[in-house]
């Protein structure tokens, strides 16, 4: 049984150690929004979406109950849930999108000298060990933490441990309070120069600022990490002998669902937030561009993550607030269909969208630029204009900010790749992957059931833990449905689009800033 959980819901799969998913179901989970730049979700309600999702699964009878050798999961990354000794969860999660902890960082950041905006000297320390650094939009579990501790002491005071979203689930499956070297990552607390032998170091969690005794112990993404409590055995009708394997976060599970696995071999995730990866033999960061390698599940293998703050959450919005907003004028709400419409009207909607452009900051942005300031928004809107032609925008607007952040990973991968596997949700839109296609000039692989990529990529990392298969034997077990040519008439138009995107971008920037970043607070 493969946990993907992401920021819109929780998805629940029954996959075969070769990657075929025979049961599948949904349930989403609300995203709360706080004082305009805070980020919240109710962990119960997660809990609530998983244990639903997997009954609906478990009651589809794909296979006889006890064929589930063990359960493993995926999950968003960098959200922090503070639990007292019993499990007991003291407020909500605060979630990779909150931007609430940035001040507070700031004030562990002062020193004599500064190197972009860092103190130098515990900079130099968390590139040497860590090979990154906490992000100065406070969209980390280092600046999450430091927010509880300050904005919420009371809080702080009874937290037993601090846990990502994966520890989390890891915790109520089994009891064990546990983090993954690739959970725990972005806490910047732990050594990463052997990345088979992830620790903690006391350096590190004193510049942290948060009380050693607050981190759980570590273990690898494949390690078992126990059994199902009795209690989460009854409710799925599962035996409490199953196995739990540790899994881990999105970025690092996607990359093996997308058989991605051999060095340098690139995927482009399109979910709710977005990102391109690839697994690289070296440790390695740029600060500036805000890109780095990372540990991962691979043994003897980082991954190197570029990553940005809105995907498909753009067309959601699209859905959500613009087309079917609940606010009297129609009485209409969003179908199953509504994603393959929108889809529909992209395809037919010329390349370059009527001159209309669409920037797709919705939370501001984190690469190539660390800017929590930066909003969305749209260009050179004309009576002409319609729904259909801010559809095109939209996805096009998406695919130019990837292209935006494909020089700096050119440049830190040392090659261009030449062909990209594009998985989430958003590469289920055949119109999508074209545009990518087009915008980044470069092939575009489809595979088969892309937005269960995380899910089959949890399966692979649960059968190498239990000994059934080599997680490097995934990549074979990857099918690719379609593969999207880059068209030479639309990728110069889209050339000269990238150029006005960047334009945009460096004109706007400072307005941004002085709308969102008074006195260091974003405002909506």
């Amino acid at each position: 049984m493969s946990i993907d959980l992401g920021t819109s819901g929780c998805k629940v799969g029954l996959v075969s150690i070769t990657g075929d998913v025979v049961a599948w179901a949904f349930r989403p989970v609300p995203l709360l929004v706080v004082d305009t730049i805070g980020a919240e979700q109710d962990p119960f309600k997660w809990w609530k979406a998983f244990i639903e999702a997997a009954r609906d699964v478990l009651s589809q009878n794909a296979v006889p109950r006890q064929n589930i050798v063990a359960i493993c999961s995926s999950t968003q990354g960098e959200g922090t849930i503070a639990v007292d000794c019993d499990g007991n969860v003291l407020m909500n999660a605060v979630i990779w999108l909150d931007m609430r902890g940035a001040r507070y960082l700031k004030k562990e950041m002062r020193g004599a000298l500064k190197v972009a905006g860092y103190d130098a000297i515990k900079l130099q320390k968390w590139l040497r060990l860590c090979g990154g650094a906490p992000a100065l939009s406070g969209k980390d579990p280092a600046g999450h933490m430091l927010l509880i501790r300050d904005a919420f002491p009371e809080i702080y005071e009874k937290t037993y441990k601090f846990l990502n979203v994966l520890d989390f689930f890891n915790l109520r499956l089994t009891g064990r309070f546990c983090a993954t070297q690739d959970s725990i990552l972005t806490s910047w607390v732990t050594d990463n120069r052997n990345v088979d032998h992830i620790r903690y170091d006391d350096g590190l969690i004193a510049a942290s600022g948060i009380d050693k005794a607050k981190f759980p112990d570590l273990v690898r993404c494949t390690d078992v990490v126990g059994t199902l409590l009795p209690s989460v055995a009854d409710l799925l009708d599962l035996s409490p002998k199953t196995p739990v394997v540790a899994g881990a976060i999105d970025n690092s599970a996607a990359a093996i669902g997308a058989g991605t696995i051999a060095d340098y071999d690139t995927h482009l995730y399109m979910g709710s937030s977005s990102w391109i990866s690839a697994h690289v033999p070296f440790k390695k960061t740029n600060v500036m561009d805000q890109i780095t390698s990372v540990p991962c599940p691979v043994p003897s293998k980082y991954l190197m993550i570029a990553m940005q703050s809105s995907g498909a959450s753009n067309i959601a919005f699209l859905k959500d607030r613009i087309v079917f907003h609940d606010d009297g004028l129609i009485d209409s709400e969003p179908t199953p269909d509504t994603y393959r419409i929108l889809d529909e009207i992209a395809a037919r909607t010329p390349a370059g969208a009527d001159g209309m452009m669409y920037l797709p900051w919705l939370f501001g942005e984190r690469c190539p630029v660390d800017d929590p300031t930066l909003r969305a928004g749209l260009f050179n809107m004309s009576i002409e204009h319609n729904r259909e032609t801010l559809v095109r925008a939209v996805f096009e607007g998406v695919a130019l900010n990837t292209r935006w952040m494909m020089k700096p990973v050119t440049r830190f991968l040392g090659r261009r790749p030449e062909e990209i596997t594009m998985i989430g949700g958003g590469a289920m839109s055949h119109s999508w992957c074209q545009i990518f296609a087009d915008v980044l000039g470069v092939r575009i692989r489809q595979p088969r059931d892309p937005v269960k990529a995380n899910a089959r990529g949890a399966a692979f990392i649960g059968a190498a833990g239990l000994g059934l298969i080599n997680i490097e034997e995934a990549a074979r077990h990857v099918v690719i449905d379609r593969v999207y040519e880059p068209g030479a008439t639309a990728h110069r138009l889209y050339d000269e689009r990238f150029g006005l995107f960047t334009e945009l971008h460096r004109r706007l920037a400072p307005l941004y800033k002085r709308l969102n970043g008074s006195k260091g607070k974003v405002h909506g």
